[in-house]
């Protein structure tokens, strides 16, 4: 009798642990139909206990990783333990939601195996700050190669427009210092969080900073003109934004108007209701070809994934015959994070 109530009183503490644990944790017989559900099992995947208890542990499976099952019931028949492996599971509204999955079998009092308990975490934003910080990686090696290109480009501007070799030392000593106070405002502090070493600017700020390196001083009139309100950026907006305007930028010195000596480009932004709407056009660069708006590449894909994916914001682009000419609309709300 003593036994027994010991049992008994072990079994509710594991009933109790099961039921306050922030983990989904499942169990299932051997062919792979639920037998138990715990609270936070119903929070993560949207079925109560009583709706997923019967059914097929496949429910939660996406039909082409329903293989993963075969092979974790062979495993849990064999009395092998599953350790923590990352894998993609379905909820009940259809949804998808990354999991870290561990899954050990359970045995009876003689210990042979008659099921398999999982237990499933979340790891969905631990998924997101990942994808983040290879962006950002990929950015930042995709930058440190344009620099190059960036600095080849204003040498030559430079050479042409300074009479000694003490001017052409001092003009691109002043346009190397600006990029790097570009840099600042660009890039994150990779020591801690990504976002951790950003400042908060204005849109101006922003925009002088990262344009300024294509300025020439010497050129009797502004290259780059810049015209707008007054409008402070959050520390994911500057980032975001630097980026975009280093992205056109570049581009512009590379390819189009700011390649050429005679090239100018005006970038001019307003608040209308709850939009900030961006202008950026080029003119008196080299003429652009019929295929000029095919060509794609990962600044492409950078600059669109920025202004829909990051900003919430749509980007139009007309391939006039007097320079490029990029219109980019923006919500103003996200701007201020």
């Amino acid at each position: 009798m003593v036994d027994a109530t010991a049992h008994r009183q072990a079994d509710e503490i594991r009933r109790r642990l099961i039921e306050s644990s922030q983990d989904a944790i499942v169990g299932k017989d051997l062919d792979g139909i639920i037998v138990s559900w715990n609270q936070a099992a119903e929070q993560l995947f949207g079925y109560t206990a009583d709706e997923a208890i019967g059914l097929p542990i496949a429910i939660l499976i996406p039909p082409e990783r329903l293989a993963e099952e075969t092979i974790i019931l062979d495993r849990i028949r064999s009395g092998i333990k599953v350790d923590h492996y990352e894998t993609i599971r379905r909820r009940k509204d259809g949804s998808f939601i990354d999991i870290s999955l561990s899954i050990s079998p359970i045995r009876d009092a003689e210990g042979n195996v008659i099921g398999a308990c999982k237990i499933a975490r979340d790891i969905t934003e631990r998924k997101r700050a990942e994808e983040k910080s290879q962006l950002v990686l990929r950015e930042i090696n995709h930058r440190v190669k344009n620099l190059f290109s960036v600095a080849s480009g204003m040498l030559s501007v430079s050479a042409r427009s300074a009479a000694t070799p003490a001017e052409l030392a001092a003009a691109v000593r002043g346009r190397l210092t600006a990029m790097a106070r570009a840099q600042e405002l660009i890039l994150p502090d990779l020591s801690g969080d990504l976002t951790s070493g950003i400042k908060t600017a204005t849109f101006a700020e922003l925009a002088r900073a990262i344009l300024s390196p294509f300025e020439d001083a010497r050129a009797g009139t502004k290259r780059v003109q810049i015209e707008g309100p007054d409008v402070t950026l959050g520390p994911s907006a500057v980032t975001n934004l630097a980026l975009l305007l280093h992205e056109f930028a570049t581009n512009a010195a590379k390819y189009g108007a700011l390649s050429e000596s005679s090239g100018k480009v005006k970038v001019a932004w307003r608040a209308t209701g709850e939009t900030l709407q961006l202008d950026w056009a080029e003119r008196n660069g080299p003429p652009l070809t019929a295929k000029a708006g095919e060509a794609t590449g990962f600044g492409s894909v950078l600059i669109d994934r920025i202004v829909c994916d990051q900003l919430g914001g749509k980007i139009v682009r007309h391939w006039k015959p007097e320079g490029l000419a990029i219109e980019v609309g923006l919500p103003l709300q996200p701007l201020a994070r």
